[in-house]
């Protein structure tokens, strides 16, 4: 299980796009729309393979069938980083390894990208949408690929949370990152990247 991608949400995905751009003064590239959740995203790319995802509700889309993914059907406020995903290769496996609740795997496809999520029934993830959700890509290509840099490079991922050692204790049984911090507090992500303007935090 490695670290894949973040997600900023937005009640508008302009809303998201801005606060990204604004926060680490670099621009979002184009993105696209996802079938079954119907929400939409602007990407960017980031060093070491990793990518940054400002999404939301799609509103030209119709209500999906089932709660949709990073609780977005919840999601009021500012814009902000409310996920993390890891990439799997063993996606049964590491479902196993999280907590209880991390969901079921959905088959999605946009573009030339195929891949499964781990989606809970519910929309939201275990410890309060702080749990990370697990992604297998099953093409080549990853989203990654085709996106130019933006000069910016993860840091540190601060994962808040009043339960942050009994998460941290099922993640690190997958997952080993010294990227990613797990800190006691109420549930919130940080994140702090190098960017061409200096170190900048969303």
């Amino acid at each position: 299980m490695l670290l894949d991608h973040l997600a900023v949400s937005g009640e508008t995905l302009e809303a998201a796009q801005n606060f990204v751009e604004e926060a680490l003064g670099v621009p979002m590239q184009g993105g696209g729309e996802h079938a079954v959740f119907h929400t939409h995203n602007k990407l960017m790319g980031l060093a070491d393979g990793l990518y940054l995802e400002a999404i939301a509700i799609n509103p030209d889309a119709p209500e999906p069938d089932r709660p949709r993914w990073f609780d977005l059907d919840h999601f009021t406020g500012d814009a902000r980083l409310t996920n993390w995903i890891c990439r799997s290769t063993t996606l049964d496996q590491d479902v196993a390894a999280l907590p209880d609740g991390v969901g079921e795997a959905v088959q999605l496809n946009r573009r030339d990208l195929r891949w499964q999520m781990v989606v809970p029934s519910s929309g939201r993830l275990p410890f309060d949408n702080m749990c990370p959700a697990l992604i297998e890509w099953q093409t080549s290509t990853h989203p990654s690929d085709g996106l130019a840099s933006s000069g910016c490079r993860l840091r540190r991922l601060i994962v808040v949370h009043p339960q942050a050692k009994d998460l941290e204790v099922s993640v690190c049984r997958a997952l080993v990152d010294n990227r990613i911090v797990f800190e006691q507090g109420a549930p919130e992500l940080r994140a702090e990247f190098e960017t061409p303007h200096g170190i900048r935090q969303l």
